[in-house]
């Protein structure tokens, strides 16, 4: 059974950019852990949100890159210094 996840990210607009290369930096990471299956890192039309996405075989997978992020600065359980508002985030399984 895989492990997903979509997350919803609002940073504030002077710093949407900035955040989108932290994103990218933190799924280039993810690309390299074992069990990583896809990522990805969408921007709403109207800029208001990013959207990250991610795809691993297993819980623990996922749980073992988001230490990985974590070691970078990224904050996977919380508001980064870049977010106006507390981040949505959705955990999904395969069946």
């Amino acid at each position: 059974m895989s492990f997903g996840f979509v997350a919803f990210h609002y940073p504030a607009a002077e710093h949407v950019e900035e955040f989108v290369g932290e994103c990218h930096q933190v799924a280039e990471a993810a690309r390299r852990q074992p069990g990583f299956l896809s990522v990805g890192v969408w921007v709403t039309p109207d800029g208001e949100a990013v959207v990250t996405t991610g795809t691993f075989e297993s819980e623990e997978a996922f749980r073992a890159a988001s230490d990985v992020a974590r070691e970078m600065g990224a904050t996977p359980d919380g508001l980064s210094d870049l977010e106006v508002r507390p981040r949505e985030v959705h955990f999904l399984v395969s069946r």
